[in-house]
């Protein structure tokens, strides 16, 4: 066992070297930027409109013709969860070079889906190579997970609750060890290559006062509300959209992109930009406002439309700006002494994130390790709880679970193990 998870960490790894180097190079090569968001500034109107039609177009010829049965994390749940969802490695590297396209080209969308995805897959090949039994075999899957997840936001703990929270859904004894054996090695493998330090650098936050926590509950309410509406954007194009054919909607959804693009090019590619500007407090509380818009609306155009990709750091851009304009109204307010503008952002990330995924440990821990600050402790748990208790109360599914048809939690024994079924029975 230890040898196969040993086998998928090093693999996933590698494949987010390559897939994230693979990005980096090709938008550099066309456009001579440092990134999506800095190439599509640059470019002329109609390059900004024509681009991403050409790439959603590409990503939906792929999805229609060459990616067969489930995808997404949804599936990757079902298989860890249920082991009923056969993952084909083949249809998992074509969706990713779906997203490649539709990133490349200006799509609104994650690329931390398809590191998942693969990962899951290569814990299904690597498990299967080396015939472990069901349980393993689900084990490793859920390891690859991680390491998929690690690789894309140098964040270990995180992508254990991750699994932990989101994919397996109980804590699982069994399962820890190789997951985190899993994320160990490819945090290793990315740090060698992508830097040691926070994701969005190392940051420095305080409490004003202890009172101060009481404005985390409401940043923790502004990033559930803009999470909720995020998720709810998402769901709604999907259904719009779901009696065109592929690959017409997918290109009817780039147009979108586009037209939207023309005037806010910062909402191209997953946000990455655009959201340490927010945390850095170098954007106006308008164009704050403006941007959160623009990215729910592209994001929900690219990924309703069908483009595969993944939604969390666009959900951690719109609740960014959602804690951002927090503190702005509290200051408008003279409700100070405050913590910056950039500690409210921050908090208001893993609001939006826990209220979507229900997940507040993981959102908290996540946004930790992308600042590298402990200080910021209290006022997360205070956000994300309170993020997670509002949604959950507006709607039990998560913007996860709502892809799946049953119950998806599982447990693992001593014995053997018990399915989601069994699990519903006994309460």
């Amino acid at each position: 066992m230890a040898t196969a998870v040993v086998v998928v960490a090093v693999a996933s790894g590698l494949f987010a070297i390559g897939f994230r180097e693979a990005l980096f190079r090709s938008v550099a090569a066309v456009s001579g930027g440092d990134g999506v968001v800095a190439a599509f500034t640059a470019a002329p109107w109609w390059l900004r409109l024509l681009a991403p039609i050409a790439g959603a177009l590409a990503a939906g010829t792929i999805v229609r013709f060459a990616v067969r049965g489930p995808g997404g994390v949804g599936a990757v749940m079902e298989a860890v969860a249920l082991g009923r969802v056969r993952l084909s490695l083949r249809a998992t590297l074509a969706r990713a070079g779906a997203t490649w396209c539709a990133i490349v080209s200006g799509g609104s969308i994650g690329r931390e889906a398809p590191l998942i995805q693969v990962g899951g897959a290569l814990g299904k090949v690597v498990g299967q190579r080396f015939a472990l039994d069901g349980t393993d075999q689900r084990i490793a899957i859920a390891a690859g997970c991680a390491a998929g997840f690690t690789a894309a936001y140098n964040t270990p703990l995180a992508a254990i609750l991750f699994v932990l929270e989101i994919v397996i859904g109980v804590f699982v004894i069994d399962a820890v060890v190789p997951i985190a054996l899993a994320t160990v090695i490819a945090t290793v493998i990315t740090r060698a290559t992508g830097g040691a330090g926070p994701l969005y650098g190392q940051r420095a936050f305080a409490l004003a006062s202890p009172v101060e926590l009481l404005a985390f509950v409401g940043v923790g309410v502004a990033g559930a509300l803009a999470g909720l509406a995020f998720v709810t954007a998402l769901h709604a194009t999907a259904r719009a959209l779901a009696r065109i054919p592929q690959p017409w909607r997918a290109a009817l959804g780039g147009a979108a992109v586009g037209a939207i693009l023309i005037g806010v090019p910062a909402v191209a590619g997953n946000g990455f930009e655009p959201l340490a500007d927010v945390l850095d407090e170098r954007l106006a509380v308008g164009a704050i406002a403006v941007l959160m818009i623009a990215k729910l609306a592209a994001t929900a155009a690219s990924v309703g439309s069908g483009s595969p990709g993944g939604v969390f750091t666009p959900t951690l851009l719109i609740g960014g700006g959602a804690g951002a304009l927090v503190a702005a109204g509290l200051d408008q307010l003279g409700a100070g002494p405050l913590a910056p503008a950039g500690g409210y952002a921050l908090v208001g990330m893993a609001a939006a994130t826990a209220a979507t995924t229900h997940a507040p440990l993981m959102a908290a821990v996540l946004a930790f390790e992308l600042s590298g600050d402990y200080a910021i402790a209290l006022p997360l748990l205070v956000a994300t709880a309170t993020a997670t208790a509002l949604a959950r109360a507006i709607d039990k599914r998560s913007l996860y679970t709502a892809e799946l048809p049953a119950p998806h939690a599982w447990e693992l024994t001593l014995d053997g193990r018990r399915g989601a079924e069994d699990l519903d029975r006994s309460g």
